[in-house]
C-alpha cells in the first residue's frame, strides 16, 4: 500500500488556555474517529501552541482500501413472480436491480436469517485520499467541543476562535480547500517576535525546519521540558525552592511558544499577608510560580516569559511593577477585612439558593446538623458534651462569614481558609478556626480530609444541608447534570466517615436529620440511594457485592465497606461459580419464608442433615475475631449443603419433616444476611 506522511496545521487566533486543554487529551480520538467514517486508520500525533492545532500522521495511506459492497434483496418467494423464476422478476425483484443497477443475469442467491434472498456485491475501488481530506479536516473540526465557540466575518460556522489558515502537506501534492472564509494555502507563521509576515512551507521537514528557526517550539511536551529544567536551573542558580503547580504548569505550557522562565522579586512587607493569597494572586491573575527558600515562601516569583529577547530585564522589572499593584490591592482586602472583623451580619442580605433561603438560614440549618452530630459522636470528641456543644454553635455562627469579606470576593477560592486567619486573629478557639478552615472538604477525588473530628463533624453538616435542602426543593442531580457538585458532596461525607470510623447509619441518620431540621417533606429513600450510588466511586468493587450487603438491611456506611470488602476478598480466592450456586440453592429454596422456627434436632432422620445441623450450630455458638473469619465459616458449610441437597428431600411426603428441613436452610439463609444476601451477587 503507498504511503505518505500527512500533516494539517490549523493555524488560529490565540486558543484560551483552559477550555482547549479540556478538550485535547479528546483531540486524535477524534480525529481517529472520523478516519473511520472513511476506511482510513494512522497512527496520530497532535501538536499544539497558542495558535495552531497540528495533526501529523505518519504513513498515511494515499488511498481508500478497495472493498466489498454487498446488497441483500428480497426473498426468493417475493422476488419472483408466484416465487416462480421462470415468471419473472416481480416489482420487488425489479426495484432491487435497479437499487443495484444490475441486470437479472448479474444476480445471485444467497441464504440470509434461514432464507433463500436476492444477492449482489461488487468491488469499490479505493478514492484518492486527497480529494477527501478537505472534507475529513471539515467533519474533524466540528467534532471538536470546547464548550463555548464563536463565529467571525460572514461565514455561518463557528469554532473556539477564528481560524486564519488550513495548511495542509501530503507528499507532493497541492490540496484545494476553501473553508472558514479563506482558500488553505501552504504556509504557516512563526514567533511574533522575529516576523508577523505568512512562511510558505514546501514540506513536512520544511515546516518542522521553519518553526524551529522561527522559535516556535511545536510539541508540547518540549515547551514543558524546557519550563521545567529552567525552574531547576534557577532552583540551583537562586538557592530556591520552586513550588511547581501542576495545573499553572499545563496552562502555562499552552500559552507559550517560546518559554523561559525568569526570576523576579517583590516587597519583604507584603509577606504579611497569609501566604496562600499572595499564591493566589501570582497564580491567578499573573501565571507566576510561587517560591520557597528554606521552607517558608520567599519574595521571589517565576514568570514565564513568551519572548525571544536577549535582554529580559525589561521584562522582569514590568512583571514586578504588576505584581506590586496586585498585591497592594490584596493588602487594602486584607486590613479592611480585618478591619471588619469575622462578623455574620449580613449574610442574611445573600440568597443562598432560590427556594432555600439565605446563607444565615444555611447556617442555622447547619448548626442543627452538627449539634445532632456532637451529641450523637461525643466519645470521638475530646471535650466535654457541653462545651463541644457550645464550641460547635459559635463555629456554625460564623463559619460562612468570610464570604461577606473583601479578599473572597477577589478570590472566591479562598473561602474557609481566609476564614481561619480572620478567626485567628480575633482569637476564637483554635477548634473553631480549624473547622472553619476544612469546612469545604474534601474538594476534589485526591483532596485532603477535615484533620480532626471536630472539623469533620462541620464538613459533613454543611454538605448533607446541601444535599438535604437542595433534594427537598427538587433540583436532584439528572445524568451529567449536577450543577450544585451534589454527588461530589455526598462522596466527601462518605469518605470522612469511613476516616473517622463514624457509625452513620444512611436510613435512621438521614431521617432523624430530616425530621430535626424541618426540610420539605420527601421520600428519603431518594437520599438514601444517591448516597448508596456514591459507593463504588470510593470502592470499585463489583456492584452485585455492594447489593448483596444492602439487600441483608446493612445502612451502616462503615460496616457497608466492611463487609462488601471482606465479601470481595474470599471470592478472589474463590470457585465463585461453584459458591454462588449453592448458596443461591439455599435462598430460592427459603424465598417464600419470613420467620424460621425453633429447629427440632429429633426430627433430622438422615446423616447428611444432621451433618449440616451440627456444623451451622458450631457456627452459631462461635464468636469471630473478624468480618474474614466470618465469611469463611459460613462458606465452609457448602460441602455440608452440597450432599444435604444431593441426598435429602426437602419436601418430604411428612409436613413435619419438611418444614424442619425448611427451617434448617432458612436459619443458615439468616445467617448469611448478617453478612450480605448471596442471591445478589453475581460474576
Amino acid at each position: 500500500m503507498n504511503t505518505e506522511d500527512l500533516l494539517v496545521e490549523i493555524l488560529l487566533e490565540e486558543l484560551p488556555a483552559l477550555p482547549f486543554l479540556k478538550e485535547f487529551p479528546n483531540i486524535a480520538q477524534k480525529w481517529e474517529k472520523v478516519l473511520e467514517k472513511y476506511d482510513l486508520s494512522s497512527k496520530t500525533q497532535v501538536f499544539y501552541t497558542p495558535r495552531r492545532i497540528t495533526i501529523f500522521c505518519p504513513s498515511f495511506s494515499v488511498m481508500t482500501p478497495q472493498r466489498e459492497e454487498e446488497f441483500f434483496g428480497p426473498p426468493i418467494g417475493i422476488a419472483y413472480v408466484d416465487g416462480d423464476i421462470k415468471k419473472g422478476l416481480s416489482k420487488a425483484g425489479e426495484s432491487f436491480c435497479k437499487k443495484c443497477q444490475v441486470s437479472i443475469q448479474d444476480l445471485k442467491t444467497t441464504h440470509k436469517d434461514g432464507k433463500e434472498v436476492l444477492y449482489f456485491s461488487k468491488q469499490i475501488q479505493g478514492i484518492q485520499v486527497a480529494s477527501l481530506l478537505p472534507e475529513i479536516i471539515t467533519d474533524f473540526l466540528e467534532s471538536l467541543n470546547f464548550g463555548k465557540s464563536m463565529r467571525w466575518g460572514r461565514i455561518k460556522k463557528s469554532f473556539i476562535r477564528p481560524i486564519r489558515n488550513i495548511c495542509i502537506l501530503f507528499g507532493n501534492q497541492d490540496i484545494k480547500m476553501e473553508a472558514y472564509g479563506f482558500n488553505a494555502k501552504k504556509a504557516t507563521k512563526i514567533h511574533s517576535d522575529k516576523s508577523f509576515q505568512w512562511q510558505e512551507v514546501s514540506s513536512i521537514p520544511n515546516y518542522f525546519d521553519t518553526l524551529q528557526k522561527g522559535c516556535v517550539i511545536l510539541s508540547q511536551e518540549d515547551r514543558r521540558a524546557k519550563i521545567l529544567q529552567d525552574l531547576k536551573n534557577l532552583q540551583k542558580d537562586q538557592n530556591i525552592e520552586v513550588e511547581i503547580d501542576k495545573e499553572l504548569l499545563e496552562e502555562i505550557v499552552a500559552i507559550t511558544e517560546y518559554p523561559r522562565a525568569l526570576y523576579g522579586q517583590f516587597d519583604e512587607n507584603f509577606l504579611t499577608l497569609p501566604p496562600e493569597v499572595i499564591i493566589t494572586s501570582m497564580k491567578e491573575n499573573q501565571r507566576y510560580f510561587a517560591i520557597k527558600k528554606d521552607g517558608k515562601l520567599h519574595n521571589g516569583f517565576i514568570v514565564v516569559s513568551n519572548s525571544t529577547a536577549s535582554d529580559v530585564t525589561k521584562i522582569i522589572l514590568g512583571n514586578q511593577k504588576v505584581l506590586r499593584a496586585r498585591l497592594s490591592d490584596a493588602m487594602f482586602f486584607y486590613q479592611n477585612d480585618l478591619l471588619r472583623g469575622l462578623l455574620p451580619d449580613g449574610l442574611e442580605k445573600v440568597v443562598f439558593v432560590e427556594g432555600l433561603g439565605t446563607l444565615k438560614d444555611k447556617a442555622e440549618r447547619e448548626k442543627k446538623i452538627a449539634l445532632y452530630l456532637v451529641e450523637k459522636y461525643q466519645e470521638f470528641l475530646p471535650t466535654p458534651l457541653e462545651e463541644a456543644k457550645n464550641l460547635m454553635a459559635r463555629t456554625l455562627d460564623i463559619s460562612k462569614a468570610d464570604l461577606l469579606s473583601e479578599m473572597v470576593y477577589e478570590f472566591p477560592e479562598l473561602q474557609g481558609l481566609m476564614g481561619y486567619y480572620y478567626a485567628k486573629a480575633q482569637d476564637e478557639n483554635q477548634n473553631i478556626c480549624l473547622a472553619i478552615k476544612e469546612q469545604y472538604l474534601p474538594i476534589g477525588e485526591n483532596s485532603m480530609l477535615p484533620s480532626e473530628m471536630f472539623s469533620s463533624i462541620v464538613a459533613i453538616s454543611s454538605k448533607l444541608d446541601s444535599i438535604f435542602s437542595l433534594f427537598s426543593i427538587g433540583k436532584i442531580p439528572t445524568g451529567s447534570k449536577d450543577p450544585f457538585a451534589l454527588r461530589r458532596a455526598a462522596t466527601g461525607v462518605l469518605k470522612i466517615v469511613l476516616e473517622y470510623k463514624i457509625p452513620f447509619d444512611l436510613h435512621k441518620d438521614i431521617k432523624n436529620l430530616f425530621d430535626c431540621v424541618g426540610y420539605q417533606p420527601l421520600d428519603i429513600s431518594l437520599i438514601e440511594d444517591f448516597f448508596i450510588e456514591r459507593f463504588e466511586g470510593i470502592m470499585a468493587l463489583n456492584p452485585s457485592i455492594y447489593r448483596s450487603v444492602l439487600s441483608s438491611g446493612e445502612r451502616e456506611v462503615c460496616a457497608i465497606i466492611l463487609k462488601a470488602s471482606a465479601l470481595n476478598r474470599f471470592f478472589e480466592n474463590a470457585n465463585k461459580e461453584a459458591f454462588i450456586s449453592t448458596f443461591k440453592r439455599v435462598a430460592n429454596i427459603t424465598k417464600e419464608m419470613k420467620n424460621a422456627q425453633k429447629i427440632n434436632q429429633s426430627l433430622l432422620k438422615q446423616p447428611e442433615e444432621l451433618h449440616l445441623y451440627e456444623a451451622y450450630e458450631a457456627i452459631e455458638k462461635r464468636s469471630f475475631g473478624s468480618i474474614d473469619e466470618k465469611i469463611q465459616a459460613l462458606f465452609s458449610l457448602k460441602k455440608p449443603l452440597d450432599a444435604f441437597f444431593q441426598n435429602v428431600l426437602v419436601n418430604d411426603s411428612d409436613d413435619s419433616i419438611k418444614e424442619n428441613r425448611k427451617n434448617l436452610i432458612f436459619s443458615i439463609y439468616q445467617k448469611f444476611l448478617q453478612v450480605g444476601d448471596v442471591k445478589e451477587i453475581a460474576f
